[in-house]
């Protein structure tokens, strides 16, 4: 960079390259500074006020990035002449860079923020290239025969549509080009599908203006066949324009024939910020034309310098890193995805689907587990409704498992840039494209090795809870009071909604009663300690609350399970509707008792007579002749619910006995756990798996806690048939000591009150 500020005499210009060195040696010195002072901490950890600390760690490199943008605002202000030629300058020599450095000779390039923005000005460049009368009669030419422009049906979503916006063409004028269905990749374009559509648009009078292909879709990486496309191109006269993350890859030393294929098509889009790990760079857009006119009318060349200085970050940047340091970037990016596909390709139940391109950088994988018995050669037949449902099902079921993998593997694994899609085929997958990505966070062979651990780590997670869920859903329907929820986006285990008396099942509404009902299951079972996770939230389309049960990390009794929410909930129903009906209750025994005494009142009143009511009278009365009242009150009985006299309790000196409340119900099953076994854990006898020295000690412990049930059990219920007061049967002695001690017994035995006394 030195060197090529050396060679421009200008004064004026040596002064600026010489600022330019002073402000990259304080750079340096703060960035050391700072390295020093806080170890690896962020250089934006210095920033004050809402900035600090949320600005990532650009590098040096892109450090120079971001002062070409405040060295382009110094520039503008030189004399317009030295301007000119330093922008001109400028300029030259990163379109020449680029387009040495990316196999692309004698072309043009366009500097642009947008990364669509330089489509858009190719297709108005081929616009004017196939209307000549289009300057003068606008759009008059186009209506007498529209022009059509090809996309691929794997193309970036909404770019047809920018199109259409920024070059003001109608809908109509876009053809969707499906992609491959029989043979070759699902996501390349179907080139002798397209010939068949280009001819129809020529017998039905429309000029097949523009064809997009790719060279690493946005989806998966897959790149289209650019040769075989571009000799279709020059058989009708259609421009080609070729975008894609693989065009990296004509930087290296080997790269494949379907992108080198792209050096020859007529313009390529070009995204060096991302691959380069620069910021604020623009994208850039290379071409071929030899009319200046057109591609100034065009807007792809423009006369302005402020236009021209946009390759001003891009040119500080390309020095600093020199051709070995852009190499070299391009290469560890394509390096760490063949180490991540060669390391999938050993784990089971992981599917990649980019295996067959091994020069593209970009890798695609998903988790897949085949149903029992299924044969993959059957793929191609149609299967019956019921089995067509049954494979349905396990799609959802697989999608909302590989969207959890990939957001557990983006928060595990944040330095490898991972993104989760849904693919139209395929379903939900996870994507590792490092050269968008590595880059900028920096990503090294190391994290790729702990995401392969991190995915396998995860694998037993995703089987045991795939092979669960029918068995969770066949125990839920076969339960009665739950109702088995199909909710395809949770990960689950599954879910499952408790239906109350009072429930209707018609209704999508919220519900108050079930919501409280469900808040009190999840506090029950989030109180039990297990490994599973339980939330509550509102049923898939409807409002109804339902219970989420989470990922199943080992084998889970189901049964247990099912039967403890079916329990639980309808303990809290009963306890909740208790509590509503002794409320009731309470209200109509407050109602009767006041009643009872008002009627109480007025029988006092007529057996007392009108003369006591006088107030003296009634004093001189009562004293000569004292009236004898009985104690008279009323007790209310929860359990009965009936209101009681106290006469009882006053004159007897007891309490009424009342009615003992039913008893709550429980389960059917219960199950006697190991010392240390969490809840829902399937029992180990006879398993395989049991030790001989630690398992058989926990299975004699086990039988003992059986027995010493079974023996309180027995007692109890010969307890309950003799009388509570009668002694223990003594043991066999000879006939003699047994009449001594019937006498001895008789003598002592205190003799009973009656119980009116009592």
């Amino acid at each position: 960079m030195d060197a090529s500020l050396e060679k421009i005499a200008d004064p004026t210009l040596a002064e600026m390259g010489k600022n330019l060195k002073e402000a990259m040696k304080m750079l340096e010195d703060s960035q050391r500074r700072t390295e020093e002072e806080n170890g690896k901490k962020l250089l934006s950890g210095d920033i004050p006020g809402p900035l600090q600390g949320r600005i990532q760690n650009i590098g040096e490199q892109g450090h120079i990035s971001l002062l070409g943008h405040s060295l382009g605002a110094y520039i503008s202000t030189l004399d317009k002449e030295k301007l000119r030629k330093l922008t001109t300058r400028i300029l030259s020599d990163t379109t020449l860079w680029l387009c040495r450095i990316f196999r692309y000779e004698n072309g043009c390039a366009y500097f642009h923020e947008e990364e669509r923005e330089g489509l858009a000005k190719i297709c108005r460049l081929a616009i004017h290239s196939r209307y000549e009368d289009f300057v003068v009669d606008g759009f008059n030419v186009l209506y007498n025969r529209k022009p059509v422009l090809y996309l691929s049906a794997a193309a970036r979503p909404g770019l047809g549509q920018y199109l259409c916006n920024q070059l003001g063409l109608p809908f109509p004028c876009l053809c969707r080009v499906p992609c491959n269905t029989v043979f070759g990749s699902q996501h390349q374009m179907d080139v002798a599908f397209l010939e068949k559509l280009i001819k129809d648009d020529i017998e039905r009078g429309k000029l097949p203006l523009l064809l997009v292909a790719n060279a690493g879709t946005a989806a998966v990486g897959h790149t289209d066949k650019i040769g075989r496309l571009k000799e279709l191109c020059e058989q009708y006269g259609i421009w080609l324009h070729v975008e894609g993350v693989n065009l990296a890859t004509l930087a290296l030393g080997y790269v494949s024939s379907s992108v080198l294929a792209a050096t020859k098509c007529d313009s390529m889009t070009l995204t060096p910020g991302p691959w380069l790990g620069l910021p604020a760079v623009p994208a850039v857009t290379l071409y071929k034309h030899d009319d200046p006119a057109l591609t100034l009318v065009s807007g792809l060349t423009s006369n302005k310098p402020a236009d021209k200085l946009r390759a001003l970050p891009l040119w500080l940047s390309l020095q600093y890193l020199g051709l070995d340091g852009i190499v070299e970037r391009i290469k560890h990016a394509c390096q760490l995805s063949q180490r991540l596909q060669e390391s999938l390709k050993k784990v089971n139940h992981i599917k990649i689907l980019v295996e067959d391109e091994l020069s593209s950088p970009v890798v695609v994988f998903r988790f897949f587990q085949e149903l029992p018995g299924s044969d993959p050669g059957l793929n191609a037949i149609p299967a019956p409704s019921a089995a067509a449902s049954a494979v349905g099902r396990e799609r959802h079921s697989c999608d909302a498992l590989n969207r959890w993998l990939g957001e557990q593997l983006k928060q595990l694994v944040p330095m490898s840039g991972l993104t989760v899609m849904d693919l139209e085929v395929e379903g939900t997958c996870v994507r590792f494209s490092p050269l968008m990505t590595a880059a900028v966070l920096g990503t090294r062979g190391e994290d790729v090795d702990q995401l392969v651990a991190c995915v396998q780590s995860k694998l037993p997670v995703l089987t045991c809870t795939l092979q669960l869920r029918e068995e969770f859903k066949q125990e839920v329907e076969a339960t009665a009071g739950l109702l088995y929820v199909d909710d395809p986006n949770w990960p689950g285990i599954g879910v499952v909604r408790y239906e109350h008396a009072n429930d209707d099942k018609s209704s999508l509404k919220l519900d108050p009663e079930g919501e409280k009902i469900h808040a009190g299951l999840l506090k029950k079972l989030n109180e039990l300690e297990s490994d599973l996770t339980f939330k509550m939230g509102p049923e898939y389309k409807s409002m109804k609350s339902c219970i989420y049960i989470g990922m199943a990390s080992d084998d889970i009794d189901i049964s247990e399970l099912v039967e403890t929410i079916a329990v639980t909930a309808r303990e809290i129903e009963e306890d909740s509707r208790l509590l509503e009906n002794m409320t009731e209750v309470v209200r109509k025994g407050i109602q009767e008792a006041q009643v009872q005494l008002q009627k109480a009142n007025e029988e006092r009143l007529l057996e007392e007579g009108v003369l006591r009511q006088i107030p003296v009278v009634g004093s001189v009365l009562n004293w000569f002749s004292p009236v004898q009242a009985s104690q008279k009150g009323r007790t209310f009985n929860l359990t009965a619910g009936s209101l009681e006299s106290t006469e009882h309790t006053y004159v007897y000196k007891v309490q009424g006995s009342g009615v003992t409340p039913p008893q709550t119900p429980t389960g059917t099953r219960t199950k006697q756990r190991l010392p240390g076994q969490k809840p829902f854990k399937r029992s180990l006898r006879g398993s395989d798996a049991i030790s001989e020295t630690s398992s058989v000690s926990h299975i004699e412990d086990l039988e003992k806690m059986e027995q010493s049930s079974g023996g309180q059990e027995a007692s109890e219920a010969n307890s309950h048939e003799r009388h509570p007061e009668a002694p223990a049967p003594p043991e066999a002695e000879p006939p003699g000591a047994l009449q001594d001690g019937a006498q001895g017994l008789q003598d002592d035995r205190p003799v009973e009150e009656p119980e009116s006394l009592r």
